[in-house]
C-alpha cells in the first residue's frame, strides 16, 4: 500500500501580508499544500480622505467611454459610491466600458453582475496598456485608485495615446499599528521560511513594521526567510527595501504567489529544512 505523498509546504511557515480582509483565501490555499500560515497585514484599506472628487466623476459617469479598475479595492467604492445615488455597475450606461487589471479584479465585477469588456492576458498594469483593444486618442476615461502610493502608468499611458483621463481616489491603503505578537515571536525565532507580497506597498509597510518592531538591525529578521513577490512592481519595492527578491510569481496573481511559495521552499528543500527559517 502506497503512502500518502508529502504536501508541497508540509512543515514550511509563511507570511502572507495582504490586508486582513483579504487574507482567508491566501490563507485556505497556503494550508491546503500544508503550510503553517501567519497574518502581517501591511495594508489597512479604507475611505479615502475625501470622496467629492469620485462621487463628483461618477454623477458625469454617462460623459465616460472607458471605466478601468486595478484592483477590487476600487470596484467596491465605485459600486458603493454609485449605489448610494440609485446606480451600479451592473446597470452603467450603455457607452462605458469595464477594464479590469487581474481576474480577481474581473471577477468582483462579475459577481456584482457587471461584465467586464477587458482584461489584459497578463495580470499587471503595463499588459493592460500594451494590449488596449483600441486607441486611446478621444476617449474619456475614469480611473478610479488608490489615494497614495500607487503607480500613475496607466493615467500616464493613456494620456500620452490622445485620452482625457480622470483619476481619483476611490480608498486609502494605511500601515496598521504593529506586528501581530504571533508573527513577530516567528520572525524573532527564524522560524519562518517565507514572506509573501502582494504589492510594493505592503513591502513598504513591512519594511516600516519591522524596523518599528525589532530597531535598526531588523533587516536580520529576515536574513533566512525566502522574499516572494507578485510581481515586477513589487519585486523593484522589495529590492528597494529588502535588497533582493526570491522567487517572482507567474502569472501575476495570488495562484502564481503561491506556486512562487511552493518553488522557493522546494529550492531550498535540500539545505534548508521545515521550519528552520
Amino acid at each position: 500500500m502506497s503512502s500518502k505523498p508529502i504536501a508541497p509546504l508540509h512543515g514550511r511557515t509563511i507570511i502572507m501580508t495582504r490586508a486582513q480582509e483579504q487574507q482567508s483565501e491566501a490563507r485556505s490555499r497556503l494550508h491546503a499544500l500544508g503550510s503553517n500560515v501567519l497574518d502581517l497585514p501591511a495594508l489597512v484599506i479604507g475611505p479615502p480622505d475625501d470622496w467629492q472628487p469620485l462621487d463628483d466623476a461618477l454623477a458625469d459617469i454617462k460623459t465616460f467611454h472607458w471605466l478601468v479598475f486595478s484592483s477590487a479595492n476600487g470596484v467596491r467604492a465605485v459600486e458603493e459610491r454609485l449605489q448610494r445615488i440609485g446606480q451600479s455597475l451592473a446597470n452603467r450606461p450603455k457607452g462605458l466600458k469595464l477594464a479590469a487589471v487581474g481576474r480577481k479584479t474581473a471577477q468582483h465585477l462579475e459577481h456584482l453582475g457587471a461584465a467586464v469588456d477587458f482584461v489584459p492576458p497578463n495580470f499587471v498594469a503595463d499588459s493592460l496598456i500594451n494590449h488596449f483593444p483600441v486607441s486611446g486618442f478621444g476617449l474619456k476615461m475614469l480611473l478610479p485608485r488608490v489615494q497614495s502610493g500607487g503607480r500613475t502608468i496607466l493615467g500616464e499611458a493613456f494620456r500620452e495615446s490622445g485620452a482625457h483621463v480622470i483619476e481619483v481616489a476611490a480608498y486609502e491603503s494605511r500601515c496598521p499599528e504593529a506586528i501581530p505578537e504571533d508573527t513577530a515571536t516567528a520572525l524573532a525565532n527564524s522560524n519562518v521560511d517565507a514572506i509573501a507580497f502582494s504589492s510594493g506597498k505592503t513591502a513598504a509597510h513591512t519594511a516600516s513594521l519591522l524596523s518599528h518592531r525589532f530597531g535598526s538591525d531588523w533587516v536580520q529578521q529576515l536574513e533566512t526567510v525566502k522574499v516572494i513577490s507578485i510581481g515586477p512592481q513589487t519585486s523593484l519595492s522589495c529590492e528597494q527595501h529588502f535588497g533582493r527578491v526570491d522567487q517572482e510569481a507567474d502569472p501575476h496573481d495570488l495562484e502564481g504567489l503561491v506556486s512562487a511559495c511552493v518553488k522557493a521552499c522546494r529550492s531550498e528543500a535540500e539545505t534548508c529544512p521545515p521550519g528552520s527559517g
